[in-house]
């Protein structure tokens, strides 16, 4: 009834698992094509699978069940296409993976989440095609899970829920933003049959939804939600989300880090984190071959490695990289850099070691050419229960390690064993030279020659 209530005309929800919420918007816009003449609904799901489904058992299965009276009045449907049932009034409503030709008043997008990380060409064409397409006071819908912060749908969200939390006087282009989290649902509670103690983890994390966000969660839903957790694991998040900000904390499918970032998010190591003047700052590059070139910078304190900050840009020569290394004021140890830093320009016969070095960004110590990329990735796996973030300065970093994922192979559906090459490569690719300098192994190599060197200088 909330959603019934407070409808608009364009409306994006962010939601727990299994709320029914497609199930209604099936209802509704069924309702309206057959009360109404030449009009047009579209159902628009991620899987054909799921198009199928939500065809044959919501919106067939609904016309099936009316009354027969009911049914003789309005006249049998033309239903001669898969997905698509057409009326006698000149109305019709159809459930397809994309959009179709002709104007369509009533839109809804079901699990658009997944269509913008796992289809970002299909996710394009629904917004500059689909939703492009749906004229001013009509109605478009869109329902998701969340699939990390990348894509159409986060952007959406974002956008929205900063209108609503402003006060912001909608247009009828404008989306409305709903959330609905997994505790608003009576259903979603165990009264007997759990019977474990909560691990401190959890415990602190209803504590925390206590104290910063007044959620008082019953002891039947802290035990659904513990049990839910422990089937789900590091997708909790995106499955059954308790705030709108954890949602997005969620990783996608097909993530390298997705069980490392959870643990981040859990053990709250993104935080405000001041610099400590009296510890040297290490910086890590990736110096991209198309001209993209990141930093990560690093503090180390006890066990802990500090990411303090971060910077990326692209279209800079080297000498603006070393100007942001001044501009920050920060007094450095080393500067971490891929094996790639000795190769001469073309034109110039002259090294990057050399460029940066003339231009006072020393020392530098160089890390070894990869030979196994999985060996790298395993790498940063293994630290990364010492990072810590500084919340601040770190955003775009912690978006990349989020969005850093398999190539998916649209053909076969599977994900390949290699890394998807998008804006959140090169981020990945700095980090993977941090892990290899911290291992044993580093080489710190010069313009006349290389040694071997220990890593344990920090």
């Amino acid at each position: 009834m909330f959603i019934w209530n407070n409808l608009w005309f364009f409306s994006i929800i962010l939601k727990a698992r299994q709320l029914g919420i497609t199930t209604f918007f099936c209802i509704l816009y069924l309702d309206i094509v057959l009360f109404s003449e030449h009009k047009t609904a579209g159902i628009i799901a991620h899987k054909d699978k799921d198009a199928r489904k939500i065809f044959t058992d919501k919106v067939k299965f609904a016309w099936d069940n009316l009354p027969e009276a009911l049914k003789d009045k309005l006249g049998p449907p033309n239903a001669d296409s898969a997905g698509e049932l057409r009326f006698p009034n000149g109305s019709s409503i159809f459930v397809s993976t994309s959009t179709r030709g002709g104007t369509v008043q009533y839109l809804h997008i079901s699990e658009f989440g997944y269509t913008c990380a796992h289809h970002p060409i299909k996710a394009d064409e629904i917004v500059t095609g689909s939703i492009n397409s749906v004229e001013q006071g009509c109605m478009v819908t869109i329902e998701s899970t969340a699939e990390g912060r990348a894509g159409h749908f986060y952007d959406l969200c974002q956008k929205s829920e900063k209108m609503m939390k402003q006060g912001v006087k909608l247009s009828m282009m404008d989306f409305k933003f709903f959330f609905f989290a997994w505790w608003q649902n009576p259903d979603y509670k165990i009264e007997t049959g759990y019977y474990k103690p909560f691990d401190a983890t959890l415990v602190e994390y209803f504590e925390k939804l206590r104290l910063q966000y007044n959620i008082e969660l019953t002891d039947p839903q802290k035990k659904w939600y513990a049990q839910k957790k422990e089937l789900n694991g590091d997708k909790m998040f995106s499955e059954y989300p308790s705030t709108p900000e954890e949602a997005f904390h969620a990783s996608i499918l097909g993530s390298y880090y997705a069980t490392e970032m959870a643990k981040v998010y859990e053990q709250n190591r993104i935080r405000e984190i001041p610099i400590d003047p009296t510890i040297r700052v290490d910086t890590w590059w990736d110096l991209g071959m198309n001209d993209k070139n990141v930093i990560i910078f690093t503090q180390t304190y006890g066990n802990e490695i500090r990411i303090v900050d971060y910077y990326e840009n692209s279209g800079e020569g080297l000498s603006h990289y070393a100007r942001v290394l001044q501009e920050r004021g920060y007094i450095y140890g080393r500067h971490n850099f891929p094996h790639d830093i000795k190769v001469k320009e073309l034109g110039t016969g002259v090294s990057r070691y050399q460029t940066l070095s003339d231009l006072k960004v020393r020392p530098i110590r160089v890390i070894e050419r990869t030979r196994d990329l999985n060996d790298d990735i395993e790498a940063v796996r293994r630290l990364f229960p010492r990072f810590y973030f500084n919340a601040g300065k770190t955003a775009q970093l912690i978006e990349s390690l989020e969005n850093y994922r398999h190539e998916f192979n649209e053909a076969t559906g599977e994900f390949l064993n290699s890394p998807k090459h998008d804006k959140h490569s090169h981020a990945a690719d700095a980090m993977r030279v941090l892990a290899k300098g911290w291992s044993k192994h580093g080489v710190e190599q010069g313009e006349d020659g290389d040694k071997l060197v220990s890593t344990d200088f920090f």
